[in-house]
């Protein structure tokens, strides 16, 4: 006679039903409410930590080896690509310290560059300004010349002309723009009448000043001008600069010395400007965020930051990572900025309407 065996008694059973099964939130707090989440990924928390306050204290970053702190300012925007890639860490990690972590370098990343992701331009304008890096290497020089008299400029402002571009630039651009100067490898071409014209000393290595042959050198190579464009609404200075090379280099770090140089002179010339309305067009070599303009910076507001949309990068033309071209103004109200078509330089143009 078989016996069948006593069924468990019912404290022992495995409670079932819709009512003991925890749903997916209850999970989720379940999982992140005990410890050991947070103690997975200490590398990937740390490294969430460091981007953050390399953003938050790239001020602090001394420039005593190699450049280092005008280097990371050179690159910062593109910290935030590390961003998603901690992320991803994290989550495949199942990390939520560094989860966490990472709200530091999001929250200082958008506060430092949040409001470039908008479209802040506005319609209207009393006068278009373009600058354009045409390069030494420019293959086609009339076609450059013709893609910026497209743009609609009304004051246009070219860097890097070579002494066998420089007969075409100014036959193209005469049958649009009836007054020009062209002051060593920078020129400005206007609709407008240009007076006040003089070459700006942003190198001091040709040599003494009061030397005919040295100032015959000196304007040869010059690479910055000054000149006053007459308008319906008053006069406006414009400066027209290409400073010095920025170079990466195994043994001096982020070389920088002659752009910093032109910077600093560059600074000095604006502060010393008596016009009430100022715009400065040009390749800088060198992004905003750079301490080593702190001199511009502090005296004028890029037209792109006011009135752009997006970063504006223009180098290299190719695959845009940097904006090293600008349009600095004091004194006037950028309305729009943006970068016209691609020429055959290595780096694109740029352009702003401003009002008074």
């Amino acid at each position: 006679m078989s016996r069948t065996p006593p069924s468990a008694p019912p404290a022992a059973r495995k409670p079932v039903g819709p009512q003991t099964r925890p749903t997916g939130v209850r999970r989720a707090f379940r999982a992140l409410s005990r410890p050991e989440p947070y103690r997975r990924g200490p590398v990937l928390t740390a490294s969430a930590l460091l981007l953050g306050l390399a953003m938050l204290l790239h001020p602090r970053i001394p420039n005593r080896i190699g450049n280092l702190g005008s280097l990371v300012e050179t690159v910062l925007p593109w910290f935030g690509v590390c961003v998603p890639l901690l992320l991803a860490g994290a989550l495949w990690r199942r990390s939520a310290g560094a989860v966490v972590a990472l709200l530091l370098p999001v929250s200082v990343w958008l506060n430092l560059f949040g409001g470039l992701l908008l479209d802040k331009s506005q319609p209207g304008g009393d006068l278009t300004v373009v600058s354009h890096n045409v390069g030494a290497g420019n293959p086609d020089p009339v076609r450059t010349a013709r893609v910026l008299t497209a743009s609609g400029a009304d004051v246009l402002a070219l860097e890097e002309i070579t002494s066998r571009a420089r007969p075409l630039y100014e036959r193209e651009l005469a049958k649009t723009y009836r007054y020009r100067t062209v002051l060593g490898t920078v020129g400005l071409w206007s609709r407008l009448p240009l007076s006040d014209i003089r070459p700006v000393d942003i190198e001091t290595d040709y040599g003494p000043l009061g030397d005919a042959k040295s100032d015959a050198v000196k304007l040869t190579y010059n690479r910055a001008l000054r000149a006053t464009v007459t308008t319906a609404r008053g006069p406006l200075a414009v400066y027209v600069a290409h400073l010095g090379s920025a170079r990466v280099n195994p043994r001096a770090g982020f070389w920088t010395d002659s752009r910093d140089r032109g910077a600093r002179a560059l600074g000095r010339a604006v502060a010393a400007e008596p016009a009430g309305r100022v715009v400065l067009l040009g390749d800088l070599n060198g992004t905003l965020d750079d301490r080593a303009f702190a001199s511009l910076t502090s005296r004028m507001r890029s037209a792109q930051e006011v009135a752009g949309d997006g970063f504006g990068l223009t180098w290299p033309a190719a695959f845009p990572l940097v904006r090293i071209d600008h349009v600095l103004v004091r004194g006037v109200t950028p309305r729009s900025s943006w970068s016209p078509a691609a020429t055959g330089s290595d780096h694109l143009p740029v352009a702003a309407t401003i009002s008074w």
